[in-house]
């Protein structure tokens, strides 16, 4: 016991796959082939498709709010995460044995980044959320450099938490407690992240639907007056396209979460090594999700896309310069304090939200 639990930095990436009984692939096959080929095609499409929304975020002035603030962080987060993957792809196989330790550790850290400032910043999205909803407004009055430094706090959690297993806690001090999915991790580190993320979940999705049953029960409240029934619906409506990204997220990782949970607790037992690699495809399919729920939830979202990929000026002004009566899902803005956007009083302008 005591040459088990002594620590020994000597060991490669190789000792740890062969001490939990993983195999690293001696050459490459044509079903590794096909699969690096597939990989780096998602990742591709994941990097546009979030440069895009991050691009229509930028440019249209419209989403100069802080939801749409965190929205676009968000898919920073995916953009980052479709990196991680590509990154994961190209040191997969039979070139993970010829990893170091500090480059297997950058490996396995880009994921957590990812994955940890996307939660971050959907329960900064919930908290957001559950403010502006009480004071029944469509957006916030978080100033601009507090959406900031919450963004900047959001990656430095993401950065922290990346940082943990190689710096703070793995188990190259206790070989016993190694993990089979992730060789050099700790398993308590995994059980710890992964109950971690999922309380974080289950907060998130309390918050949300806490949310909903206060807007649906203040508009039974208040059925007899017109223009806040319509306030109270164009609140739902918003809050339909943030739901259907966390519902997105959760139902994306929550497999590999649970995967890692049960290798954390049982090890070799819970033969989670078996499936990792389909869990890991479904949570990469969550970066791609985003961006077609905005475009098919939020018209003004959709024409800014279409903008973009017409090259701009040569299909007409800018969408945040137009000067042509909004459709359905813009937003009306009235200049008070500090251009605090209202809901609007009629149900006639209430349509005006209905796509968002």
């Amino acid at each position: 016991m005591a040459t088990w639990n002594a620590c020994d930095y000597s060991h490669n990436v190789t000792f740890f796959y062969q001490l939990v009984g993983k195999r690293i692939s001696e050459e490459w096959t044509a079903r590794d082939c096909a699969v690096i080929a597939l990989g780096l095609s998602v990742c591709l499409i994941v990097a546009l498709a979030n440069l895009l929304v991050m691009a229509a975020i930028c440019i249209n002035r419209r989403f100069h709010f802080p939801i749409y603030y965190l929205l676009g962080n968000m898919a920073a987060a995916d953009l980052f995460a479709g990196v991680a993957y590509a990154n994961l792809i190209l040191n997969t196989g039979p070139w993970t044995g010829r990893l170091t330790k500090e480059q297997w550790f950058v490996r396995g850290a880009l994921i957590d980044i990812s994955l940890t400032a996307s939660v971050a910043n959907l329960l900064a999205v919930a908290v957001e959320r559950h403010q502006t909803v009480v004071a029944m407004q469509l957006h916030s009055r978080m100033s601009k450099r507090r959406v900031v430094l919450l963004i900047v706090c959001i990656w430095a959690v993401g950065i922290a938490m990346g940082l943990v297993p190689s710096k703070l806690w793995n188990c190259e001090c206790d070989l016993p407690d190694c993990s089979t999915i992730a060789p050099l991790y700790s398993r308590r580190f995994l059980v710890f992240w992964a109950v971690l993320n999922l309380l974080t979940f289950s907060v998130m999705v309390a918050v949300y639907a806490r949310i909903l049953i206060y807007v649906r029960r203040r508009g039974r409240d208040v059925s007899a007056h017109t223009s806040e029934t319509g306030q109270s619906q164009t609140v739902v409506n918003l809050m339909k396209t943030i739901s259907m990204v966390l519902g997105a997220f959760v139902i994306c990782w929550t497999p590999g979460l649970m995967t890692l949970l049960l290798d954390g607790l049982l090890g070799k037992d819970s033969h989670a090594h078996a499936y990792e690699k389909y869990c890991l495809v479904i949570a990469e399919c969550n970066s791609l999700v985003n961006p077609v729920i905005y475009s098919l939830r939020d018209e003004e979202m959709r024409r800014t896309f279409r903008w973009i990929l017409c090259c701009g000026g040569r299909r007409g002004p800018s969408p945040a310069r137009r000067d042509s009566p909004r459709l359905e899902g813009d937003v009306v803005l009235q200049k008070s304090d500090g251009l605090v956007p209202h809901l609007p009083e009629s149900a006639g302008d209430k349509l005006l939200y209905d796509r968002l």
